[in-house]
């Protein structure tokens, strides 16, 4: 397999989930760059802007299987990583999976759980694997995890620690469509109240685990010049210089950014990063893992904002 025929599979992956999810575009793309990097995807919106759509479309144009847990104050870890029950008959205990042993994984409202339950999630994101009882079981390579949170509904919420932010590759803001956008996904979806099934959408698999896995050896062979490494670096140093930051990004966010890269230049068909596919991906790569101080948020600053300004700022190499 090479760049080509990465590319144009992801663009038929990219095109069908368009033809359901209508006017999210740059989000599809920054899902198709988690999905190639090996990464996760925490979605930030207002209910009804499709990101659960989203998620369903994805694993069904993958052939993936696909599972969904609503997050609650009173979901338990056990509720999300299962538990080892006591068998009479086999005279032993056996494993009761919980709903992450799947390969799509949708957290929807992953800031409506304690911080115990949220902490469940950070082995399985990190090593793709779930310990109970001393005993560790793989949920698979191509295990992938899409969480939501609402920005604007905080009663009841608990705040994602930078622990749990870190382990998402990206963190997309979801917003409105477009007015034509509006218009095409009300015709197309205004037919009723409840949810379209997705046999009714015309959906097929366009690819498979196989293909996931060969794909991602494809993007982490890319080529990435030391100019360009220099560039991720100088980045990430940069915003620990910010005094309206209070935390920078780490070392492990400049490695995360190159991995994002190398994805966006294999979907725009190349064996090489450069400077632009770094700045194409740095603030959803980087705002969610930097800290703002106290002063900048009286004054009104987002770490988005922040970090936009600091790239027009580190000269990119030519």
């Amino acid at each position: 397999m090479d760049v080509v025929e990465v590319r144009e599979r992801a663009r038929a992956l990219r095109e069908q989930c368009a033809r359901v999810v209508v006017g999210q575009g740059r989000v599809i793309d920054l899902m198709l760059v988690a999905l190639l990097a090996d990464g996760h995807v925490l979605l930030e919106g207002v209910p009804g802007t499709a990101k659960t759509l989203l998620a369903r479309v994805f694993a069904a144009g993958l052939n993936l299987q696909w599972r969904r847990i609503q997050f609650t104050p009173d979901l338990m870890p056990g509720d999300v990583l299962g538990t080892n029950l006591f068998d009479f008959n086999a005279n032993r205990f056996v494993l009761t999976p919980g709903p992450i042993f799947t390969q799509v994984l949708l957290a929807d409202e992953i800031n409506r759980a304690p911080p115990k339950t949220q902490a469940a999630l950070l082995e399985a994101m990190q090593e793709r694997s779930v310990t109970l009882d001393g005993k560790t079981h793989s949920l698979g390579g191509a295990f992938f995890v899409v969480a939501t949170q609402n920005p604007i509904e905080q009663e009841g919420t608990y705040p994602l620690p930078e622990a749990q932010l870190d382990r998402f590759l990206l963190k997309v803001v979801v917003g409105y469509p477009a007015r034509d956008d509006e218009r095409a996904l009300v015709r197309a979806h205004g037919r009723s109240a409840s949810p379209p099934p997705l046999a009714t959408l015309g959906l097929s698999a366009v690819a498979d685990e196989a293909w996931l896995g060969q794909a991602r050896q494809v993007v982490g062979a890319l080529t990435v010049a030391d100019e360009v490494v220099d560039y991720a670096v100088d980045l990430a140093r940069a915003t620990r210089e910010q005094p309206s930051l209070l935390c920078g990004a780490s070392p492990r966010a400049a490695a995360m950014l190159t991995a994002a890269a190398r994805a966006v230049a294999v979907l725009g068909g190349r064996d090489y990063v450069t400077p632009d596919d770094l700045k194409a991906v740095a603030v959803p790569v980087l705002a969610h893992r930097l800290v703002l101080a106290p002063a900048a948020e009286l004054e009104g600053l987002t770490a988005e904002s922040v970090l936009t300004r600091l790239i027009e700022t580190v000269a990119a190499p030519r």
